[in-house]
């Protein structure tokens, strides 16, 4: 077996850890590092038997973990604390989402920079308040700030100037051009709260934007790791809510996310083991080249399968602007580029 369906099976616990050969090992962490799982597989092995070097890395992964989501929910502090005098409000997305609700799919998980989602009316004043609260600009590129201005659905990306950490403001989850558009104002006026005193989108919501950032939103790069976060997700609200699929159903309809969200649940049936109701595990014969799309890395977890890389990558930009729009802007970024 490769390394990459190692891993998968590791995640999914069809795979016996002592089973797994010593040389094994170097190419599942290879894998796991590229996919930024090797956090989230350290905390699923954390009580199982393993060569004492692979203990000692998972040991020192999940230290390294707990310090990165302290340091993400702190970032979601601050940026509070930037927008309270203004009582603008803000909803948490993606990895600090899930630390700060406490969902299983945080265990482990790398969180990189810090995604919010405002209400389209109040972007002009969140922007002027992280700019006077330490925030500033990483591209100065005017182009490249039209662009995402007029066509994406978030402001160009920030940085603190001195923690040195990233802030993505959406005002919706997929860019303005693309063929799919869900709903904004739904998304913040059900997002929900948490202990702390956040608010992430409420559960049928998370599942539909992490399967359009798994599926609608990009190449699939990284994907094994989104595809886990649905997974999760979906298992845990199921467990809690005996109608959650079928709510999940009109949600994703509401949102023109259908096609996707049910492909990421026959995904996640696929490599996870998913358990799924009648009606949503209906296979699709475009499925395997999703799969296969997710599992394409070799034994160093470098990717592979160039050409299908390629037609996923075109597919995504295809999605996310029409065909005039996106002549035109790959025409401007390559004569940029000479």
């Amino acid at each position: 077996m490769s390394a990459v369906r190692d891993l998968v099976a590791l995640l999914a616990g069809r795979q016996d850890p002592a089973a797994l050969a010593p040389r094994a090992w170097d190419g599942v962490i290879s894998v796991a590092r590229a996919e930024a799982l090797l956090g989230t597989l350290a905390c699923r092995l954390a009580e199982a038997p393993l060569p004492p070097p692979v203990a000692a890395l998972f040991a020192d992964q999940r230290a390294a973990v707990a310090v990165a989501q302290a340091q993400a929910l702190w970032e979601a502090e601050m940026a509070r604390r930037a927008l309270t005098s203004e009582r603008l409000e803000f909803v948490l997305l993606k990895g600090t989402a899930y630390a700060a609700a406490g969902l299983s799919c945080s265990e482990g998980r790398q969180i990189g920079d810090l995604d919010i989602l405002i209400p389209w009316h109040e972007v002009g004043r969140v922007e002027n308040e992280l700019l006077e609260s330490g925030w500033e600009w990483v591209k100065s590129d005017p182009y490249d700030d039209a662009y995402y201005r007029e066509h994406m659905h978030e402001l160009p990306p920030m940085i603190h100037r001195s923690r040195d950490r990233m802030i993505d403001v959406h005002h919706t989850i997929l860019p303005r051009t693309h063929r799919r558009t869900p709903d904004p104002l739904v998304l913040v006026s059900e997002a929900v709260a948490t202990a702390d005193g956040f608010t992430v989108l409420c559960p049928v919501d998370m599942v539909c934007h992490c399967a359009a950032h798994l599926l609608a939103d990009g190449d699939l790069q990284g994907g094994l790791r989104n595809l886990w976060d649905f997974h999760c997700l979906t298992r845990d609200f199921a467990a809690a809510d005996p109608d959650f699929w079928d709510r999940l159903a009109a949600r994703a309809d509401k949102h023109e996310l259908g096609p996707e969200v049910a492909r990421a649940a026959r995904l996640a049936q696929a490599l996870y083991g998913a358990t799924l109701p009648a009606g949503w595990s209906q296979p699709r014969a475009a499925d395997r080249l999703y799969v296969r799309r997710l599992l394409a890395r070799d034994d160093w977890g470098r990717p592979t399968d160039f050409l299908l890389q390629q037609a996923f990558y075109i597919r995504s930009h295809w999605m996310r602007m029409p065909p005039v729009l996106l002549a035109r802007h790959l025409w401007t970024k390559w004569r940029r580029n000479q």
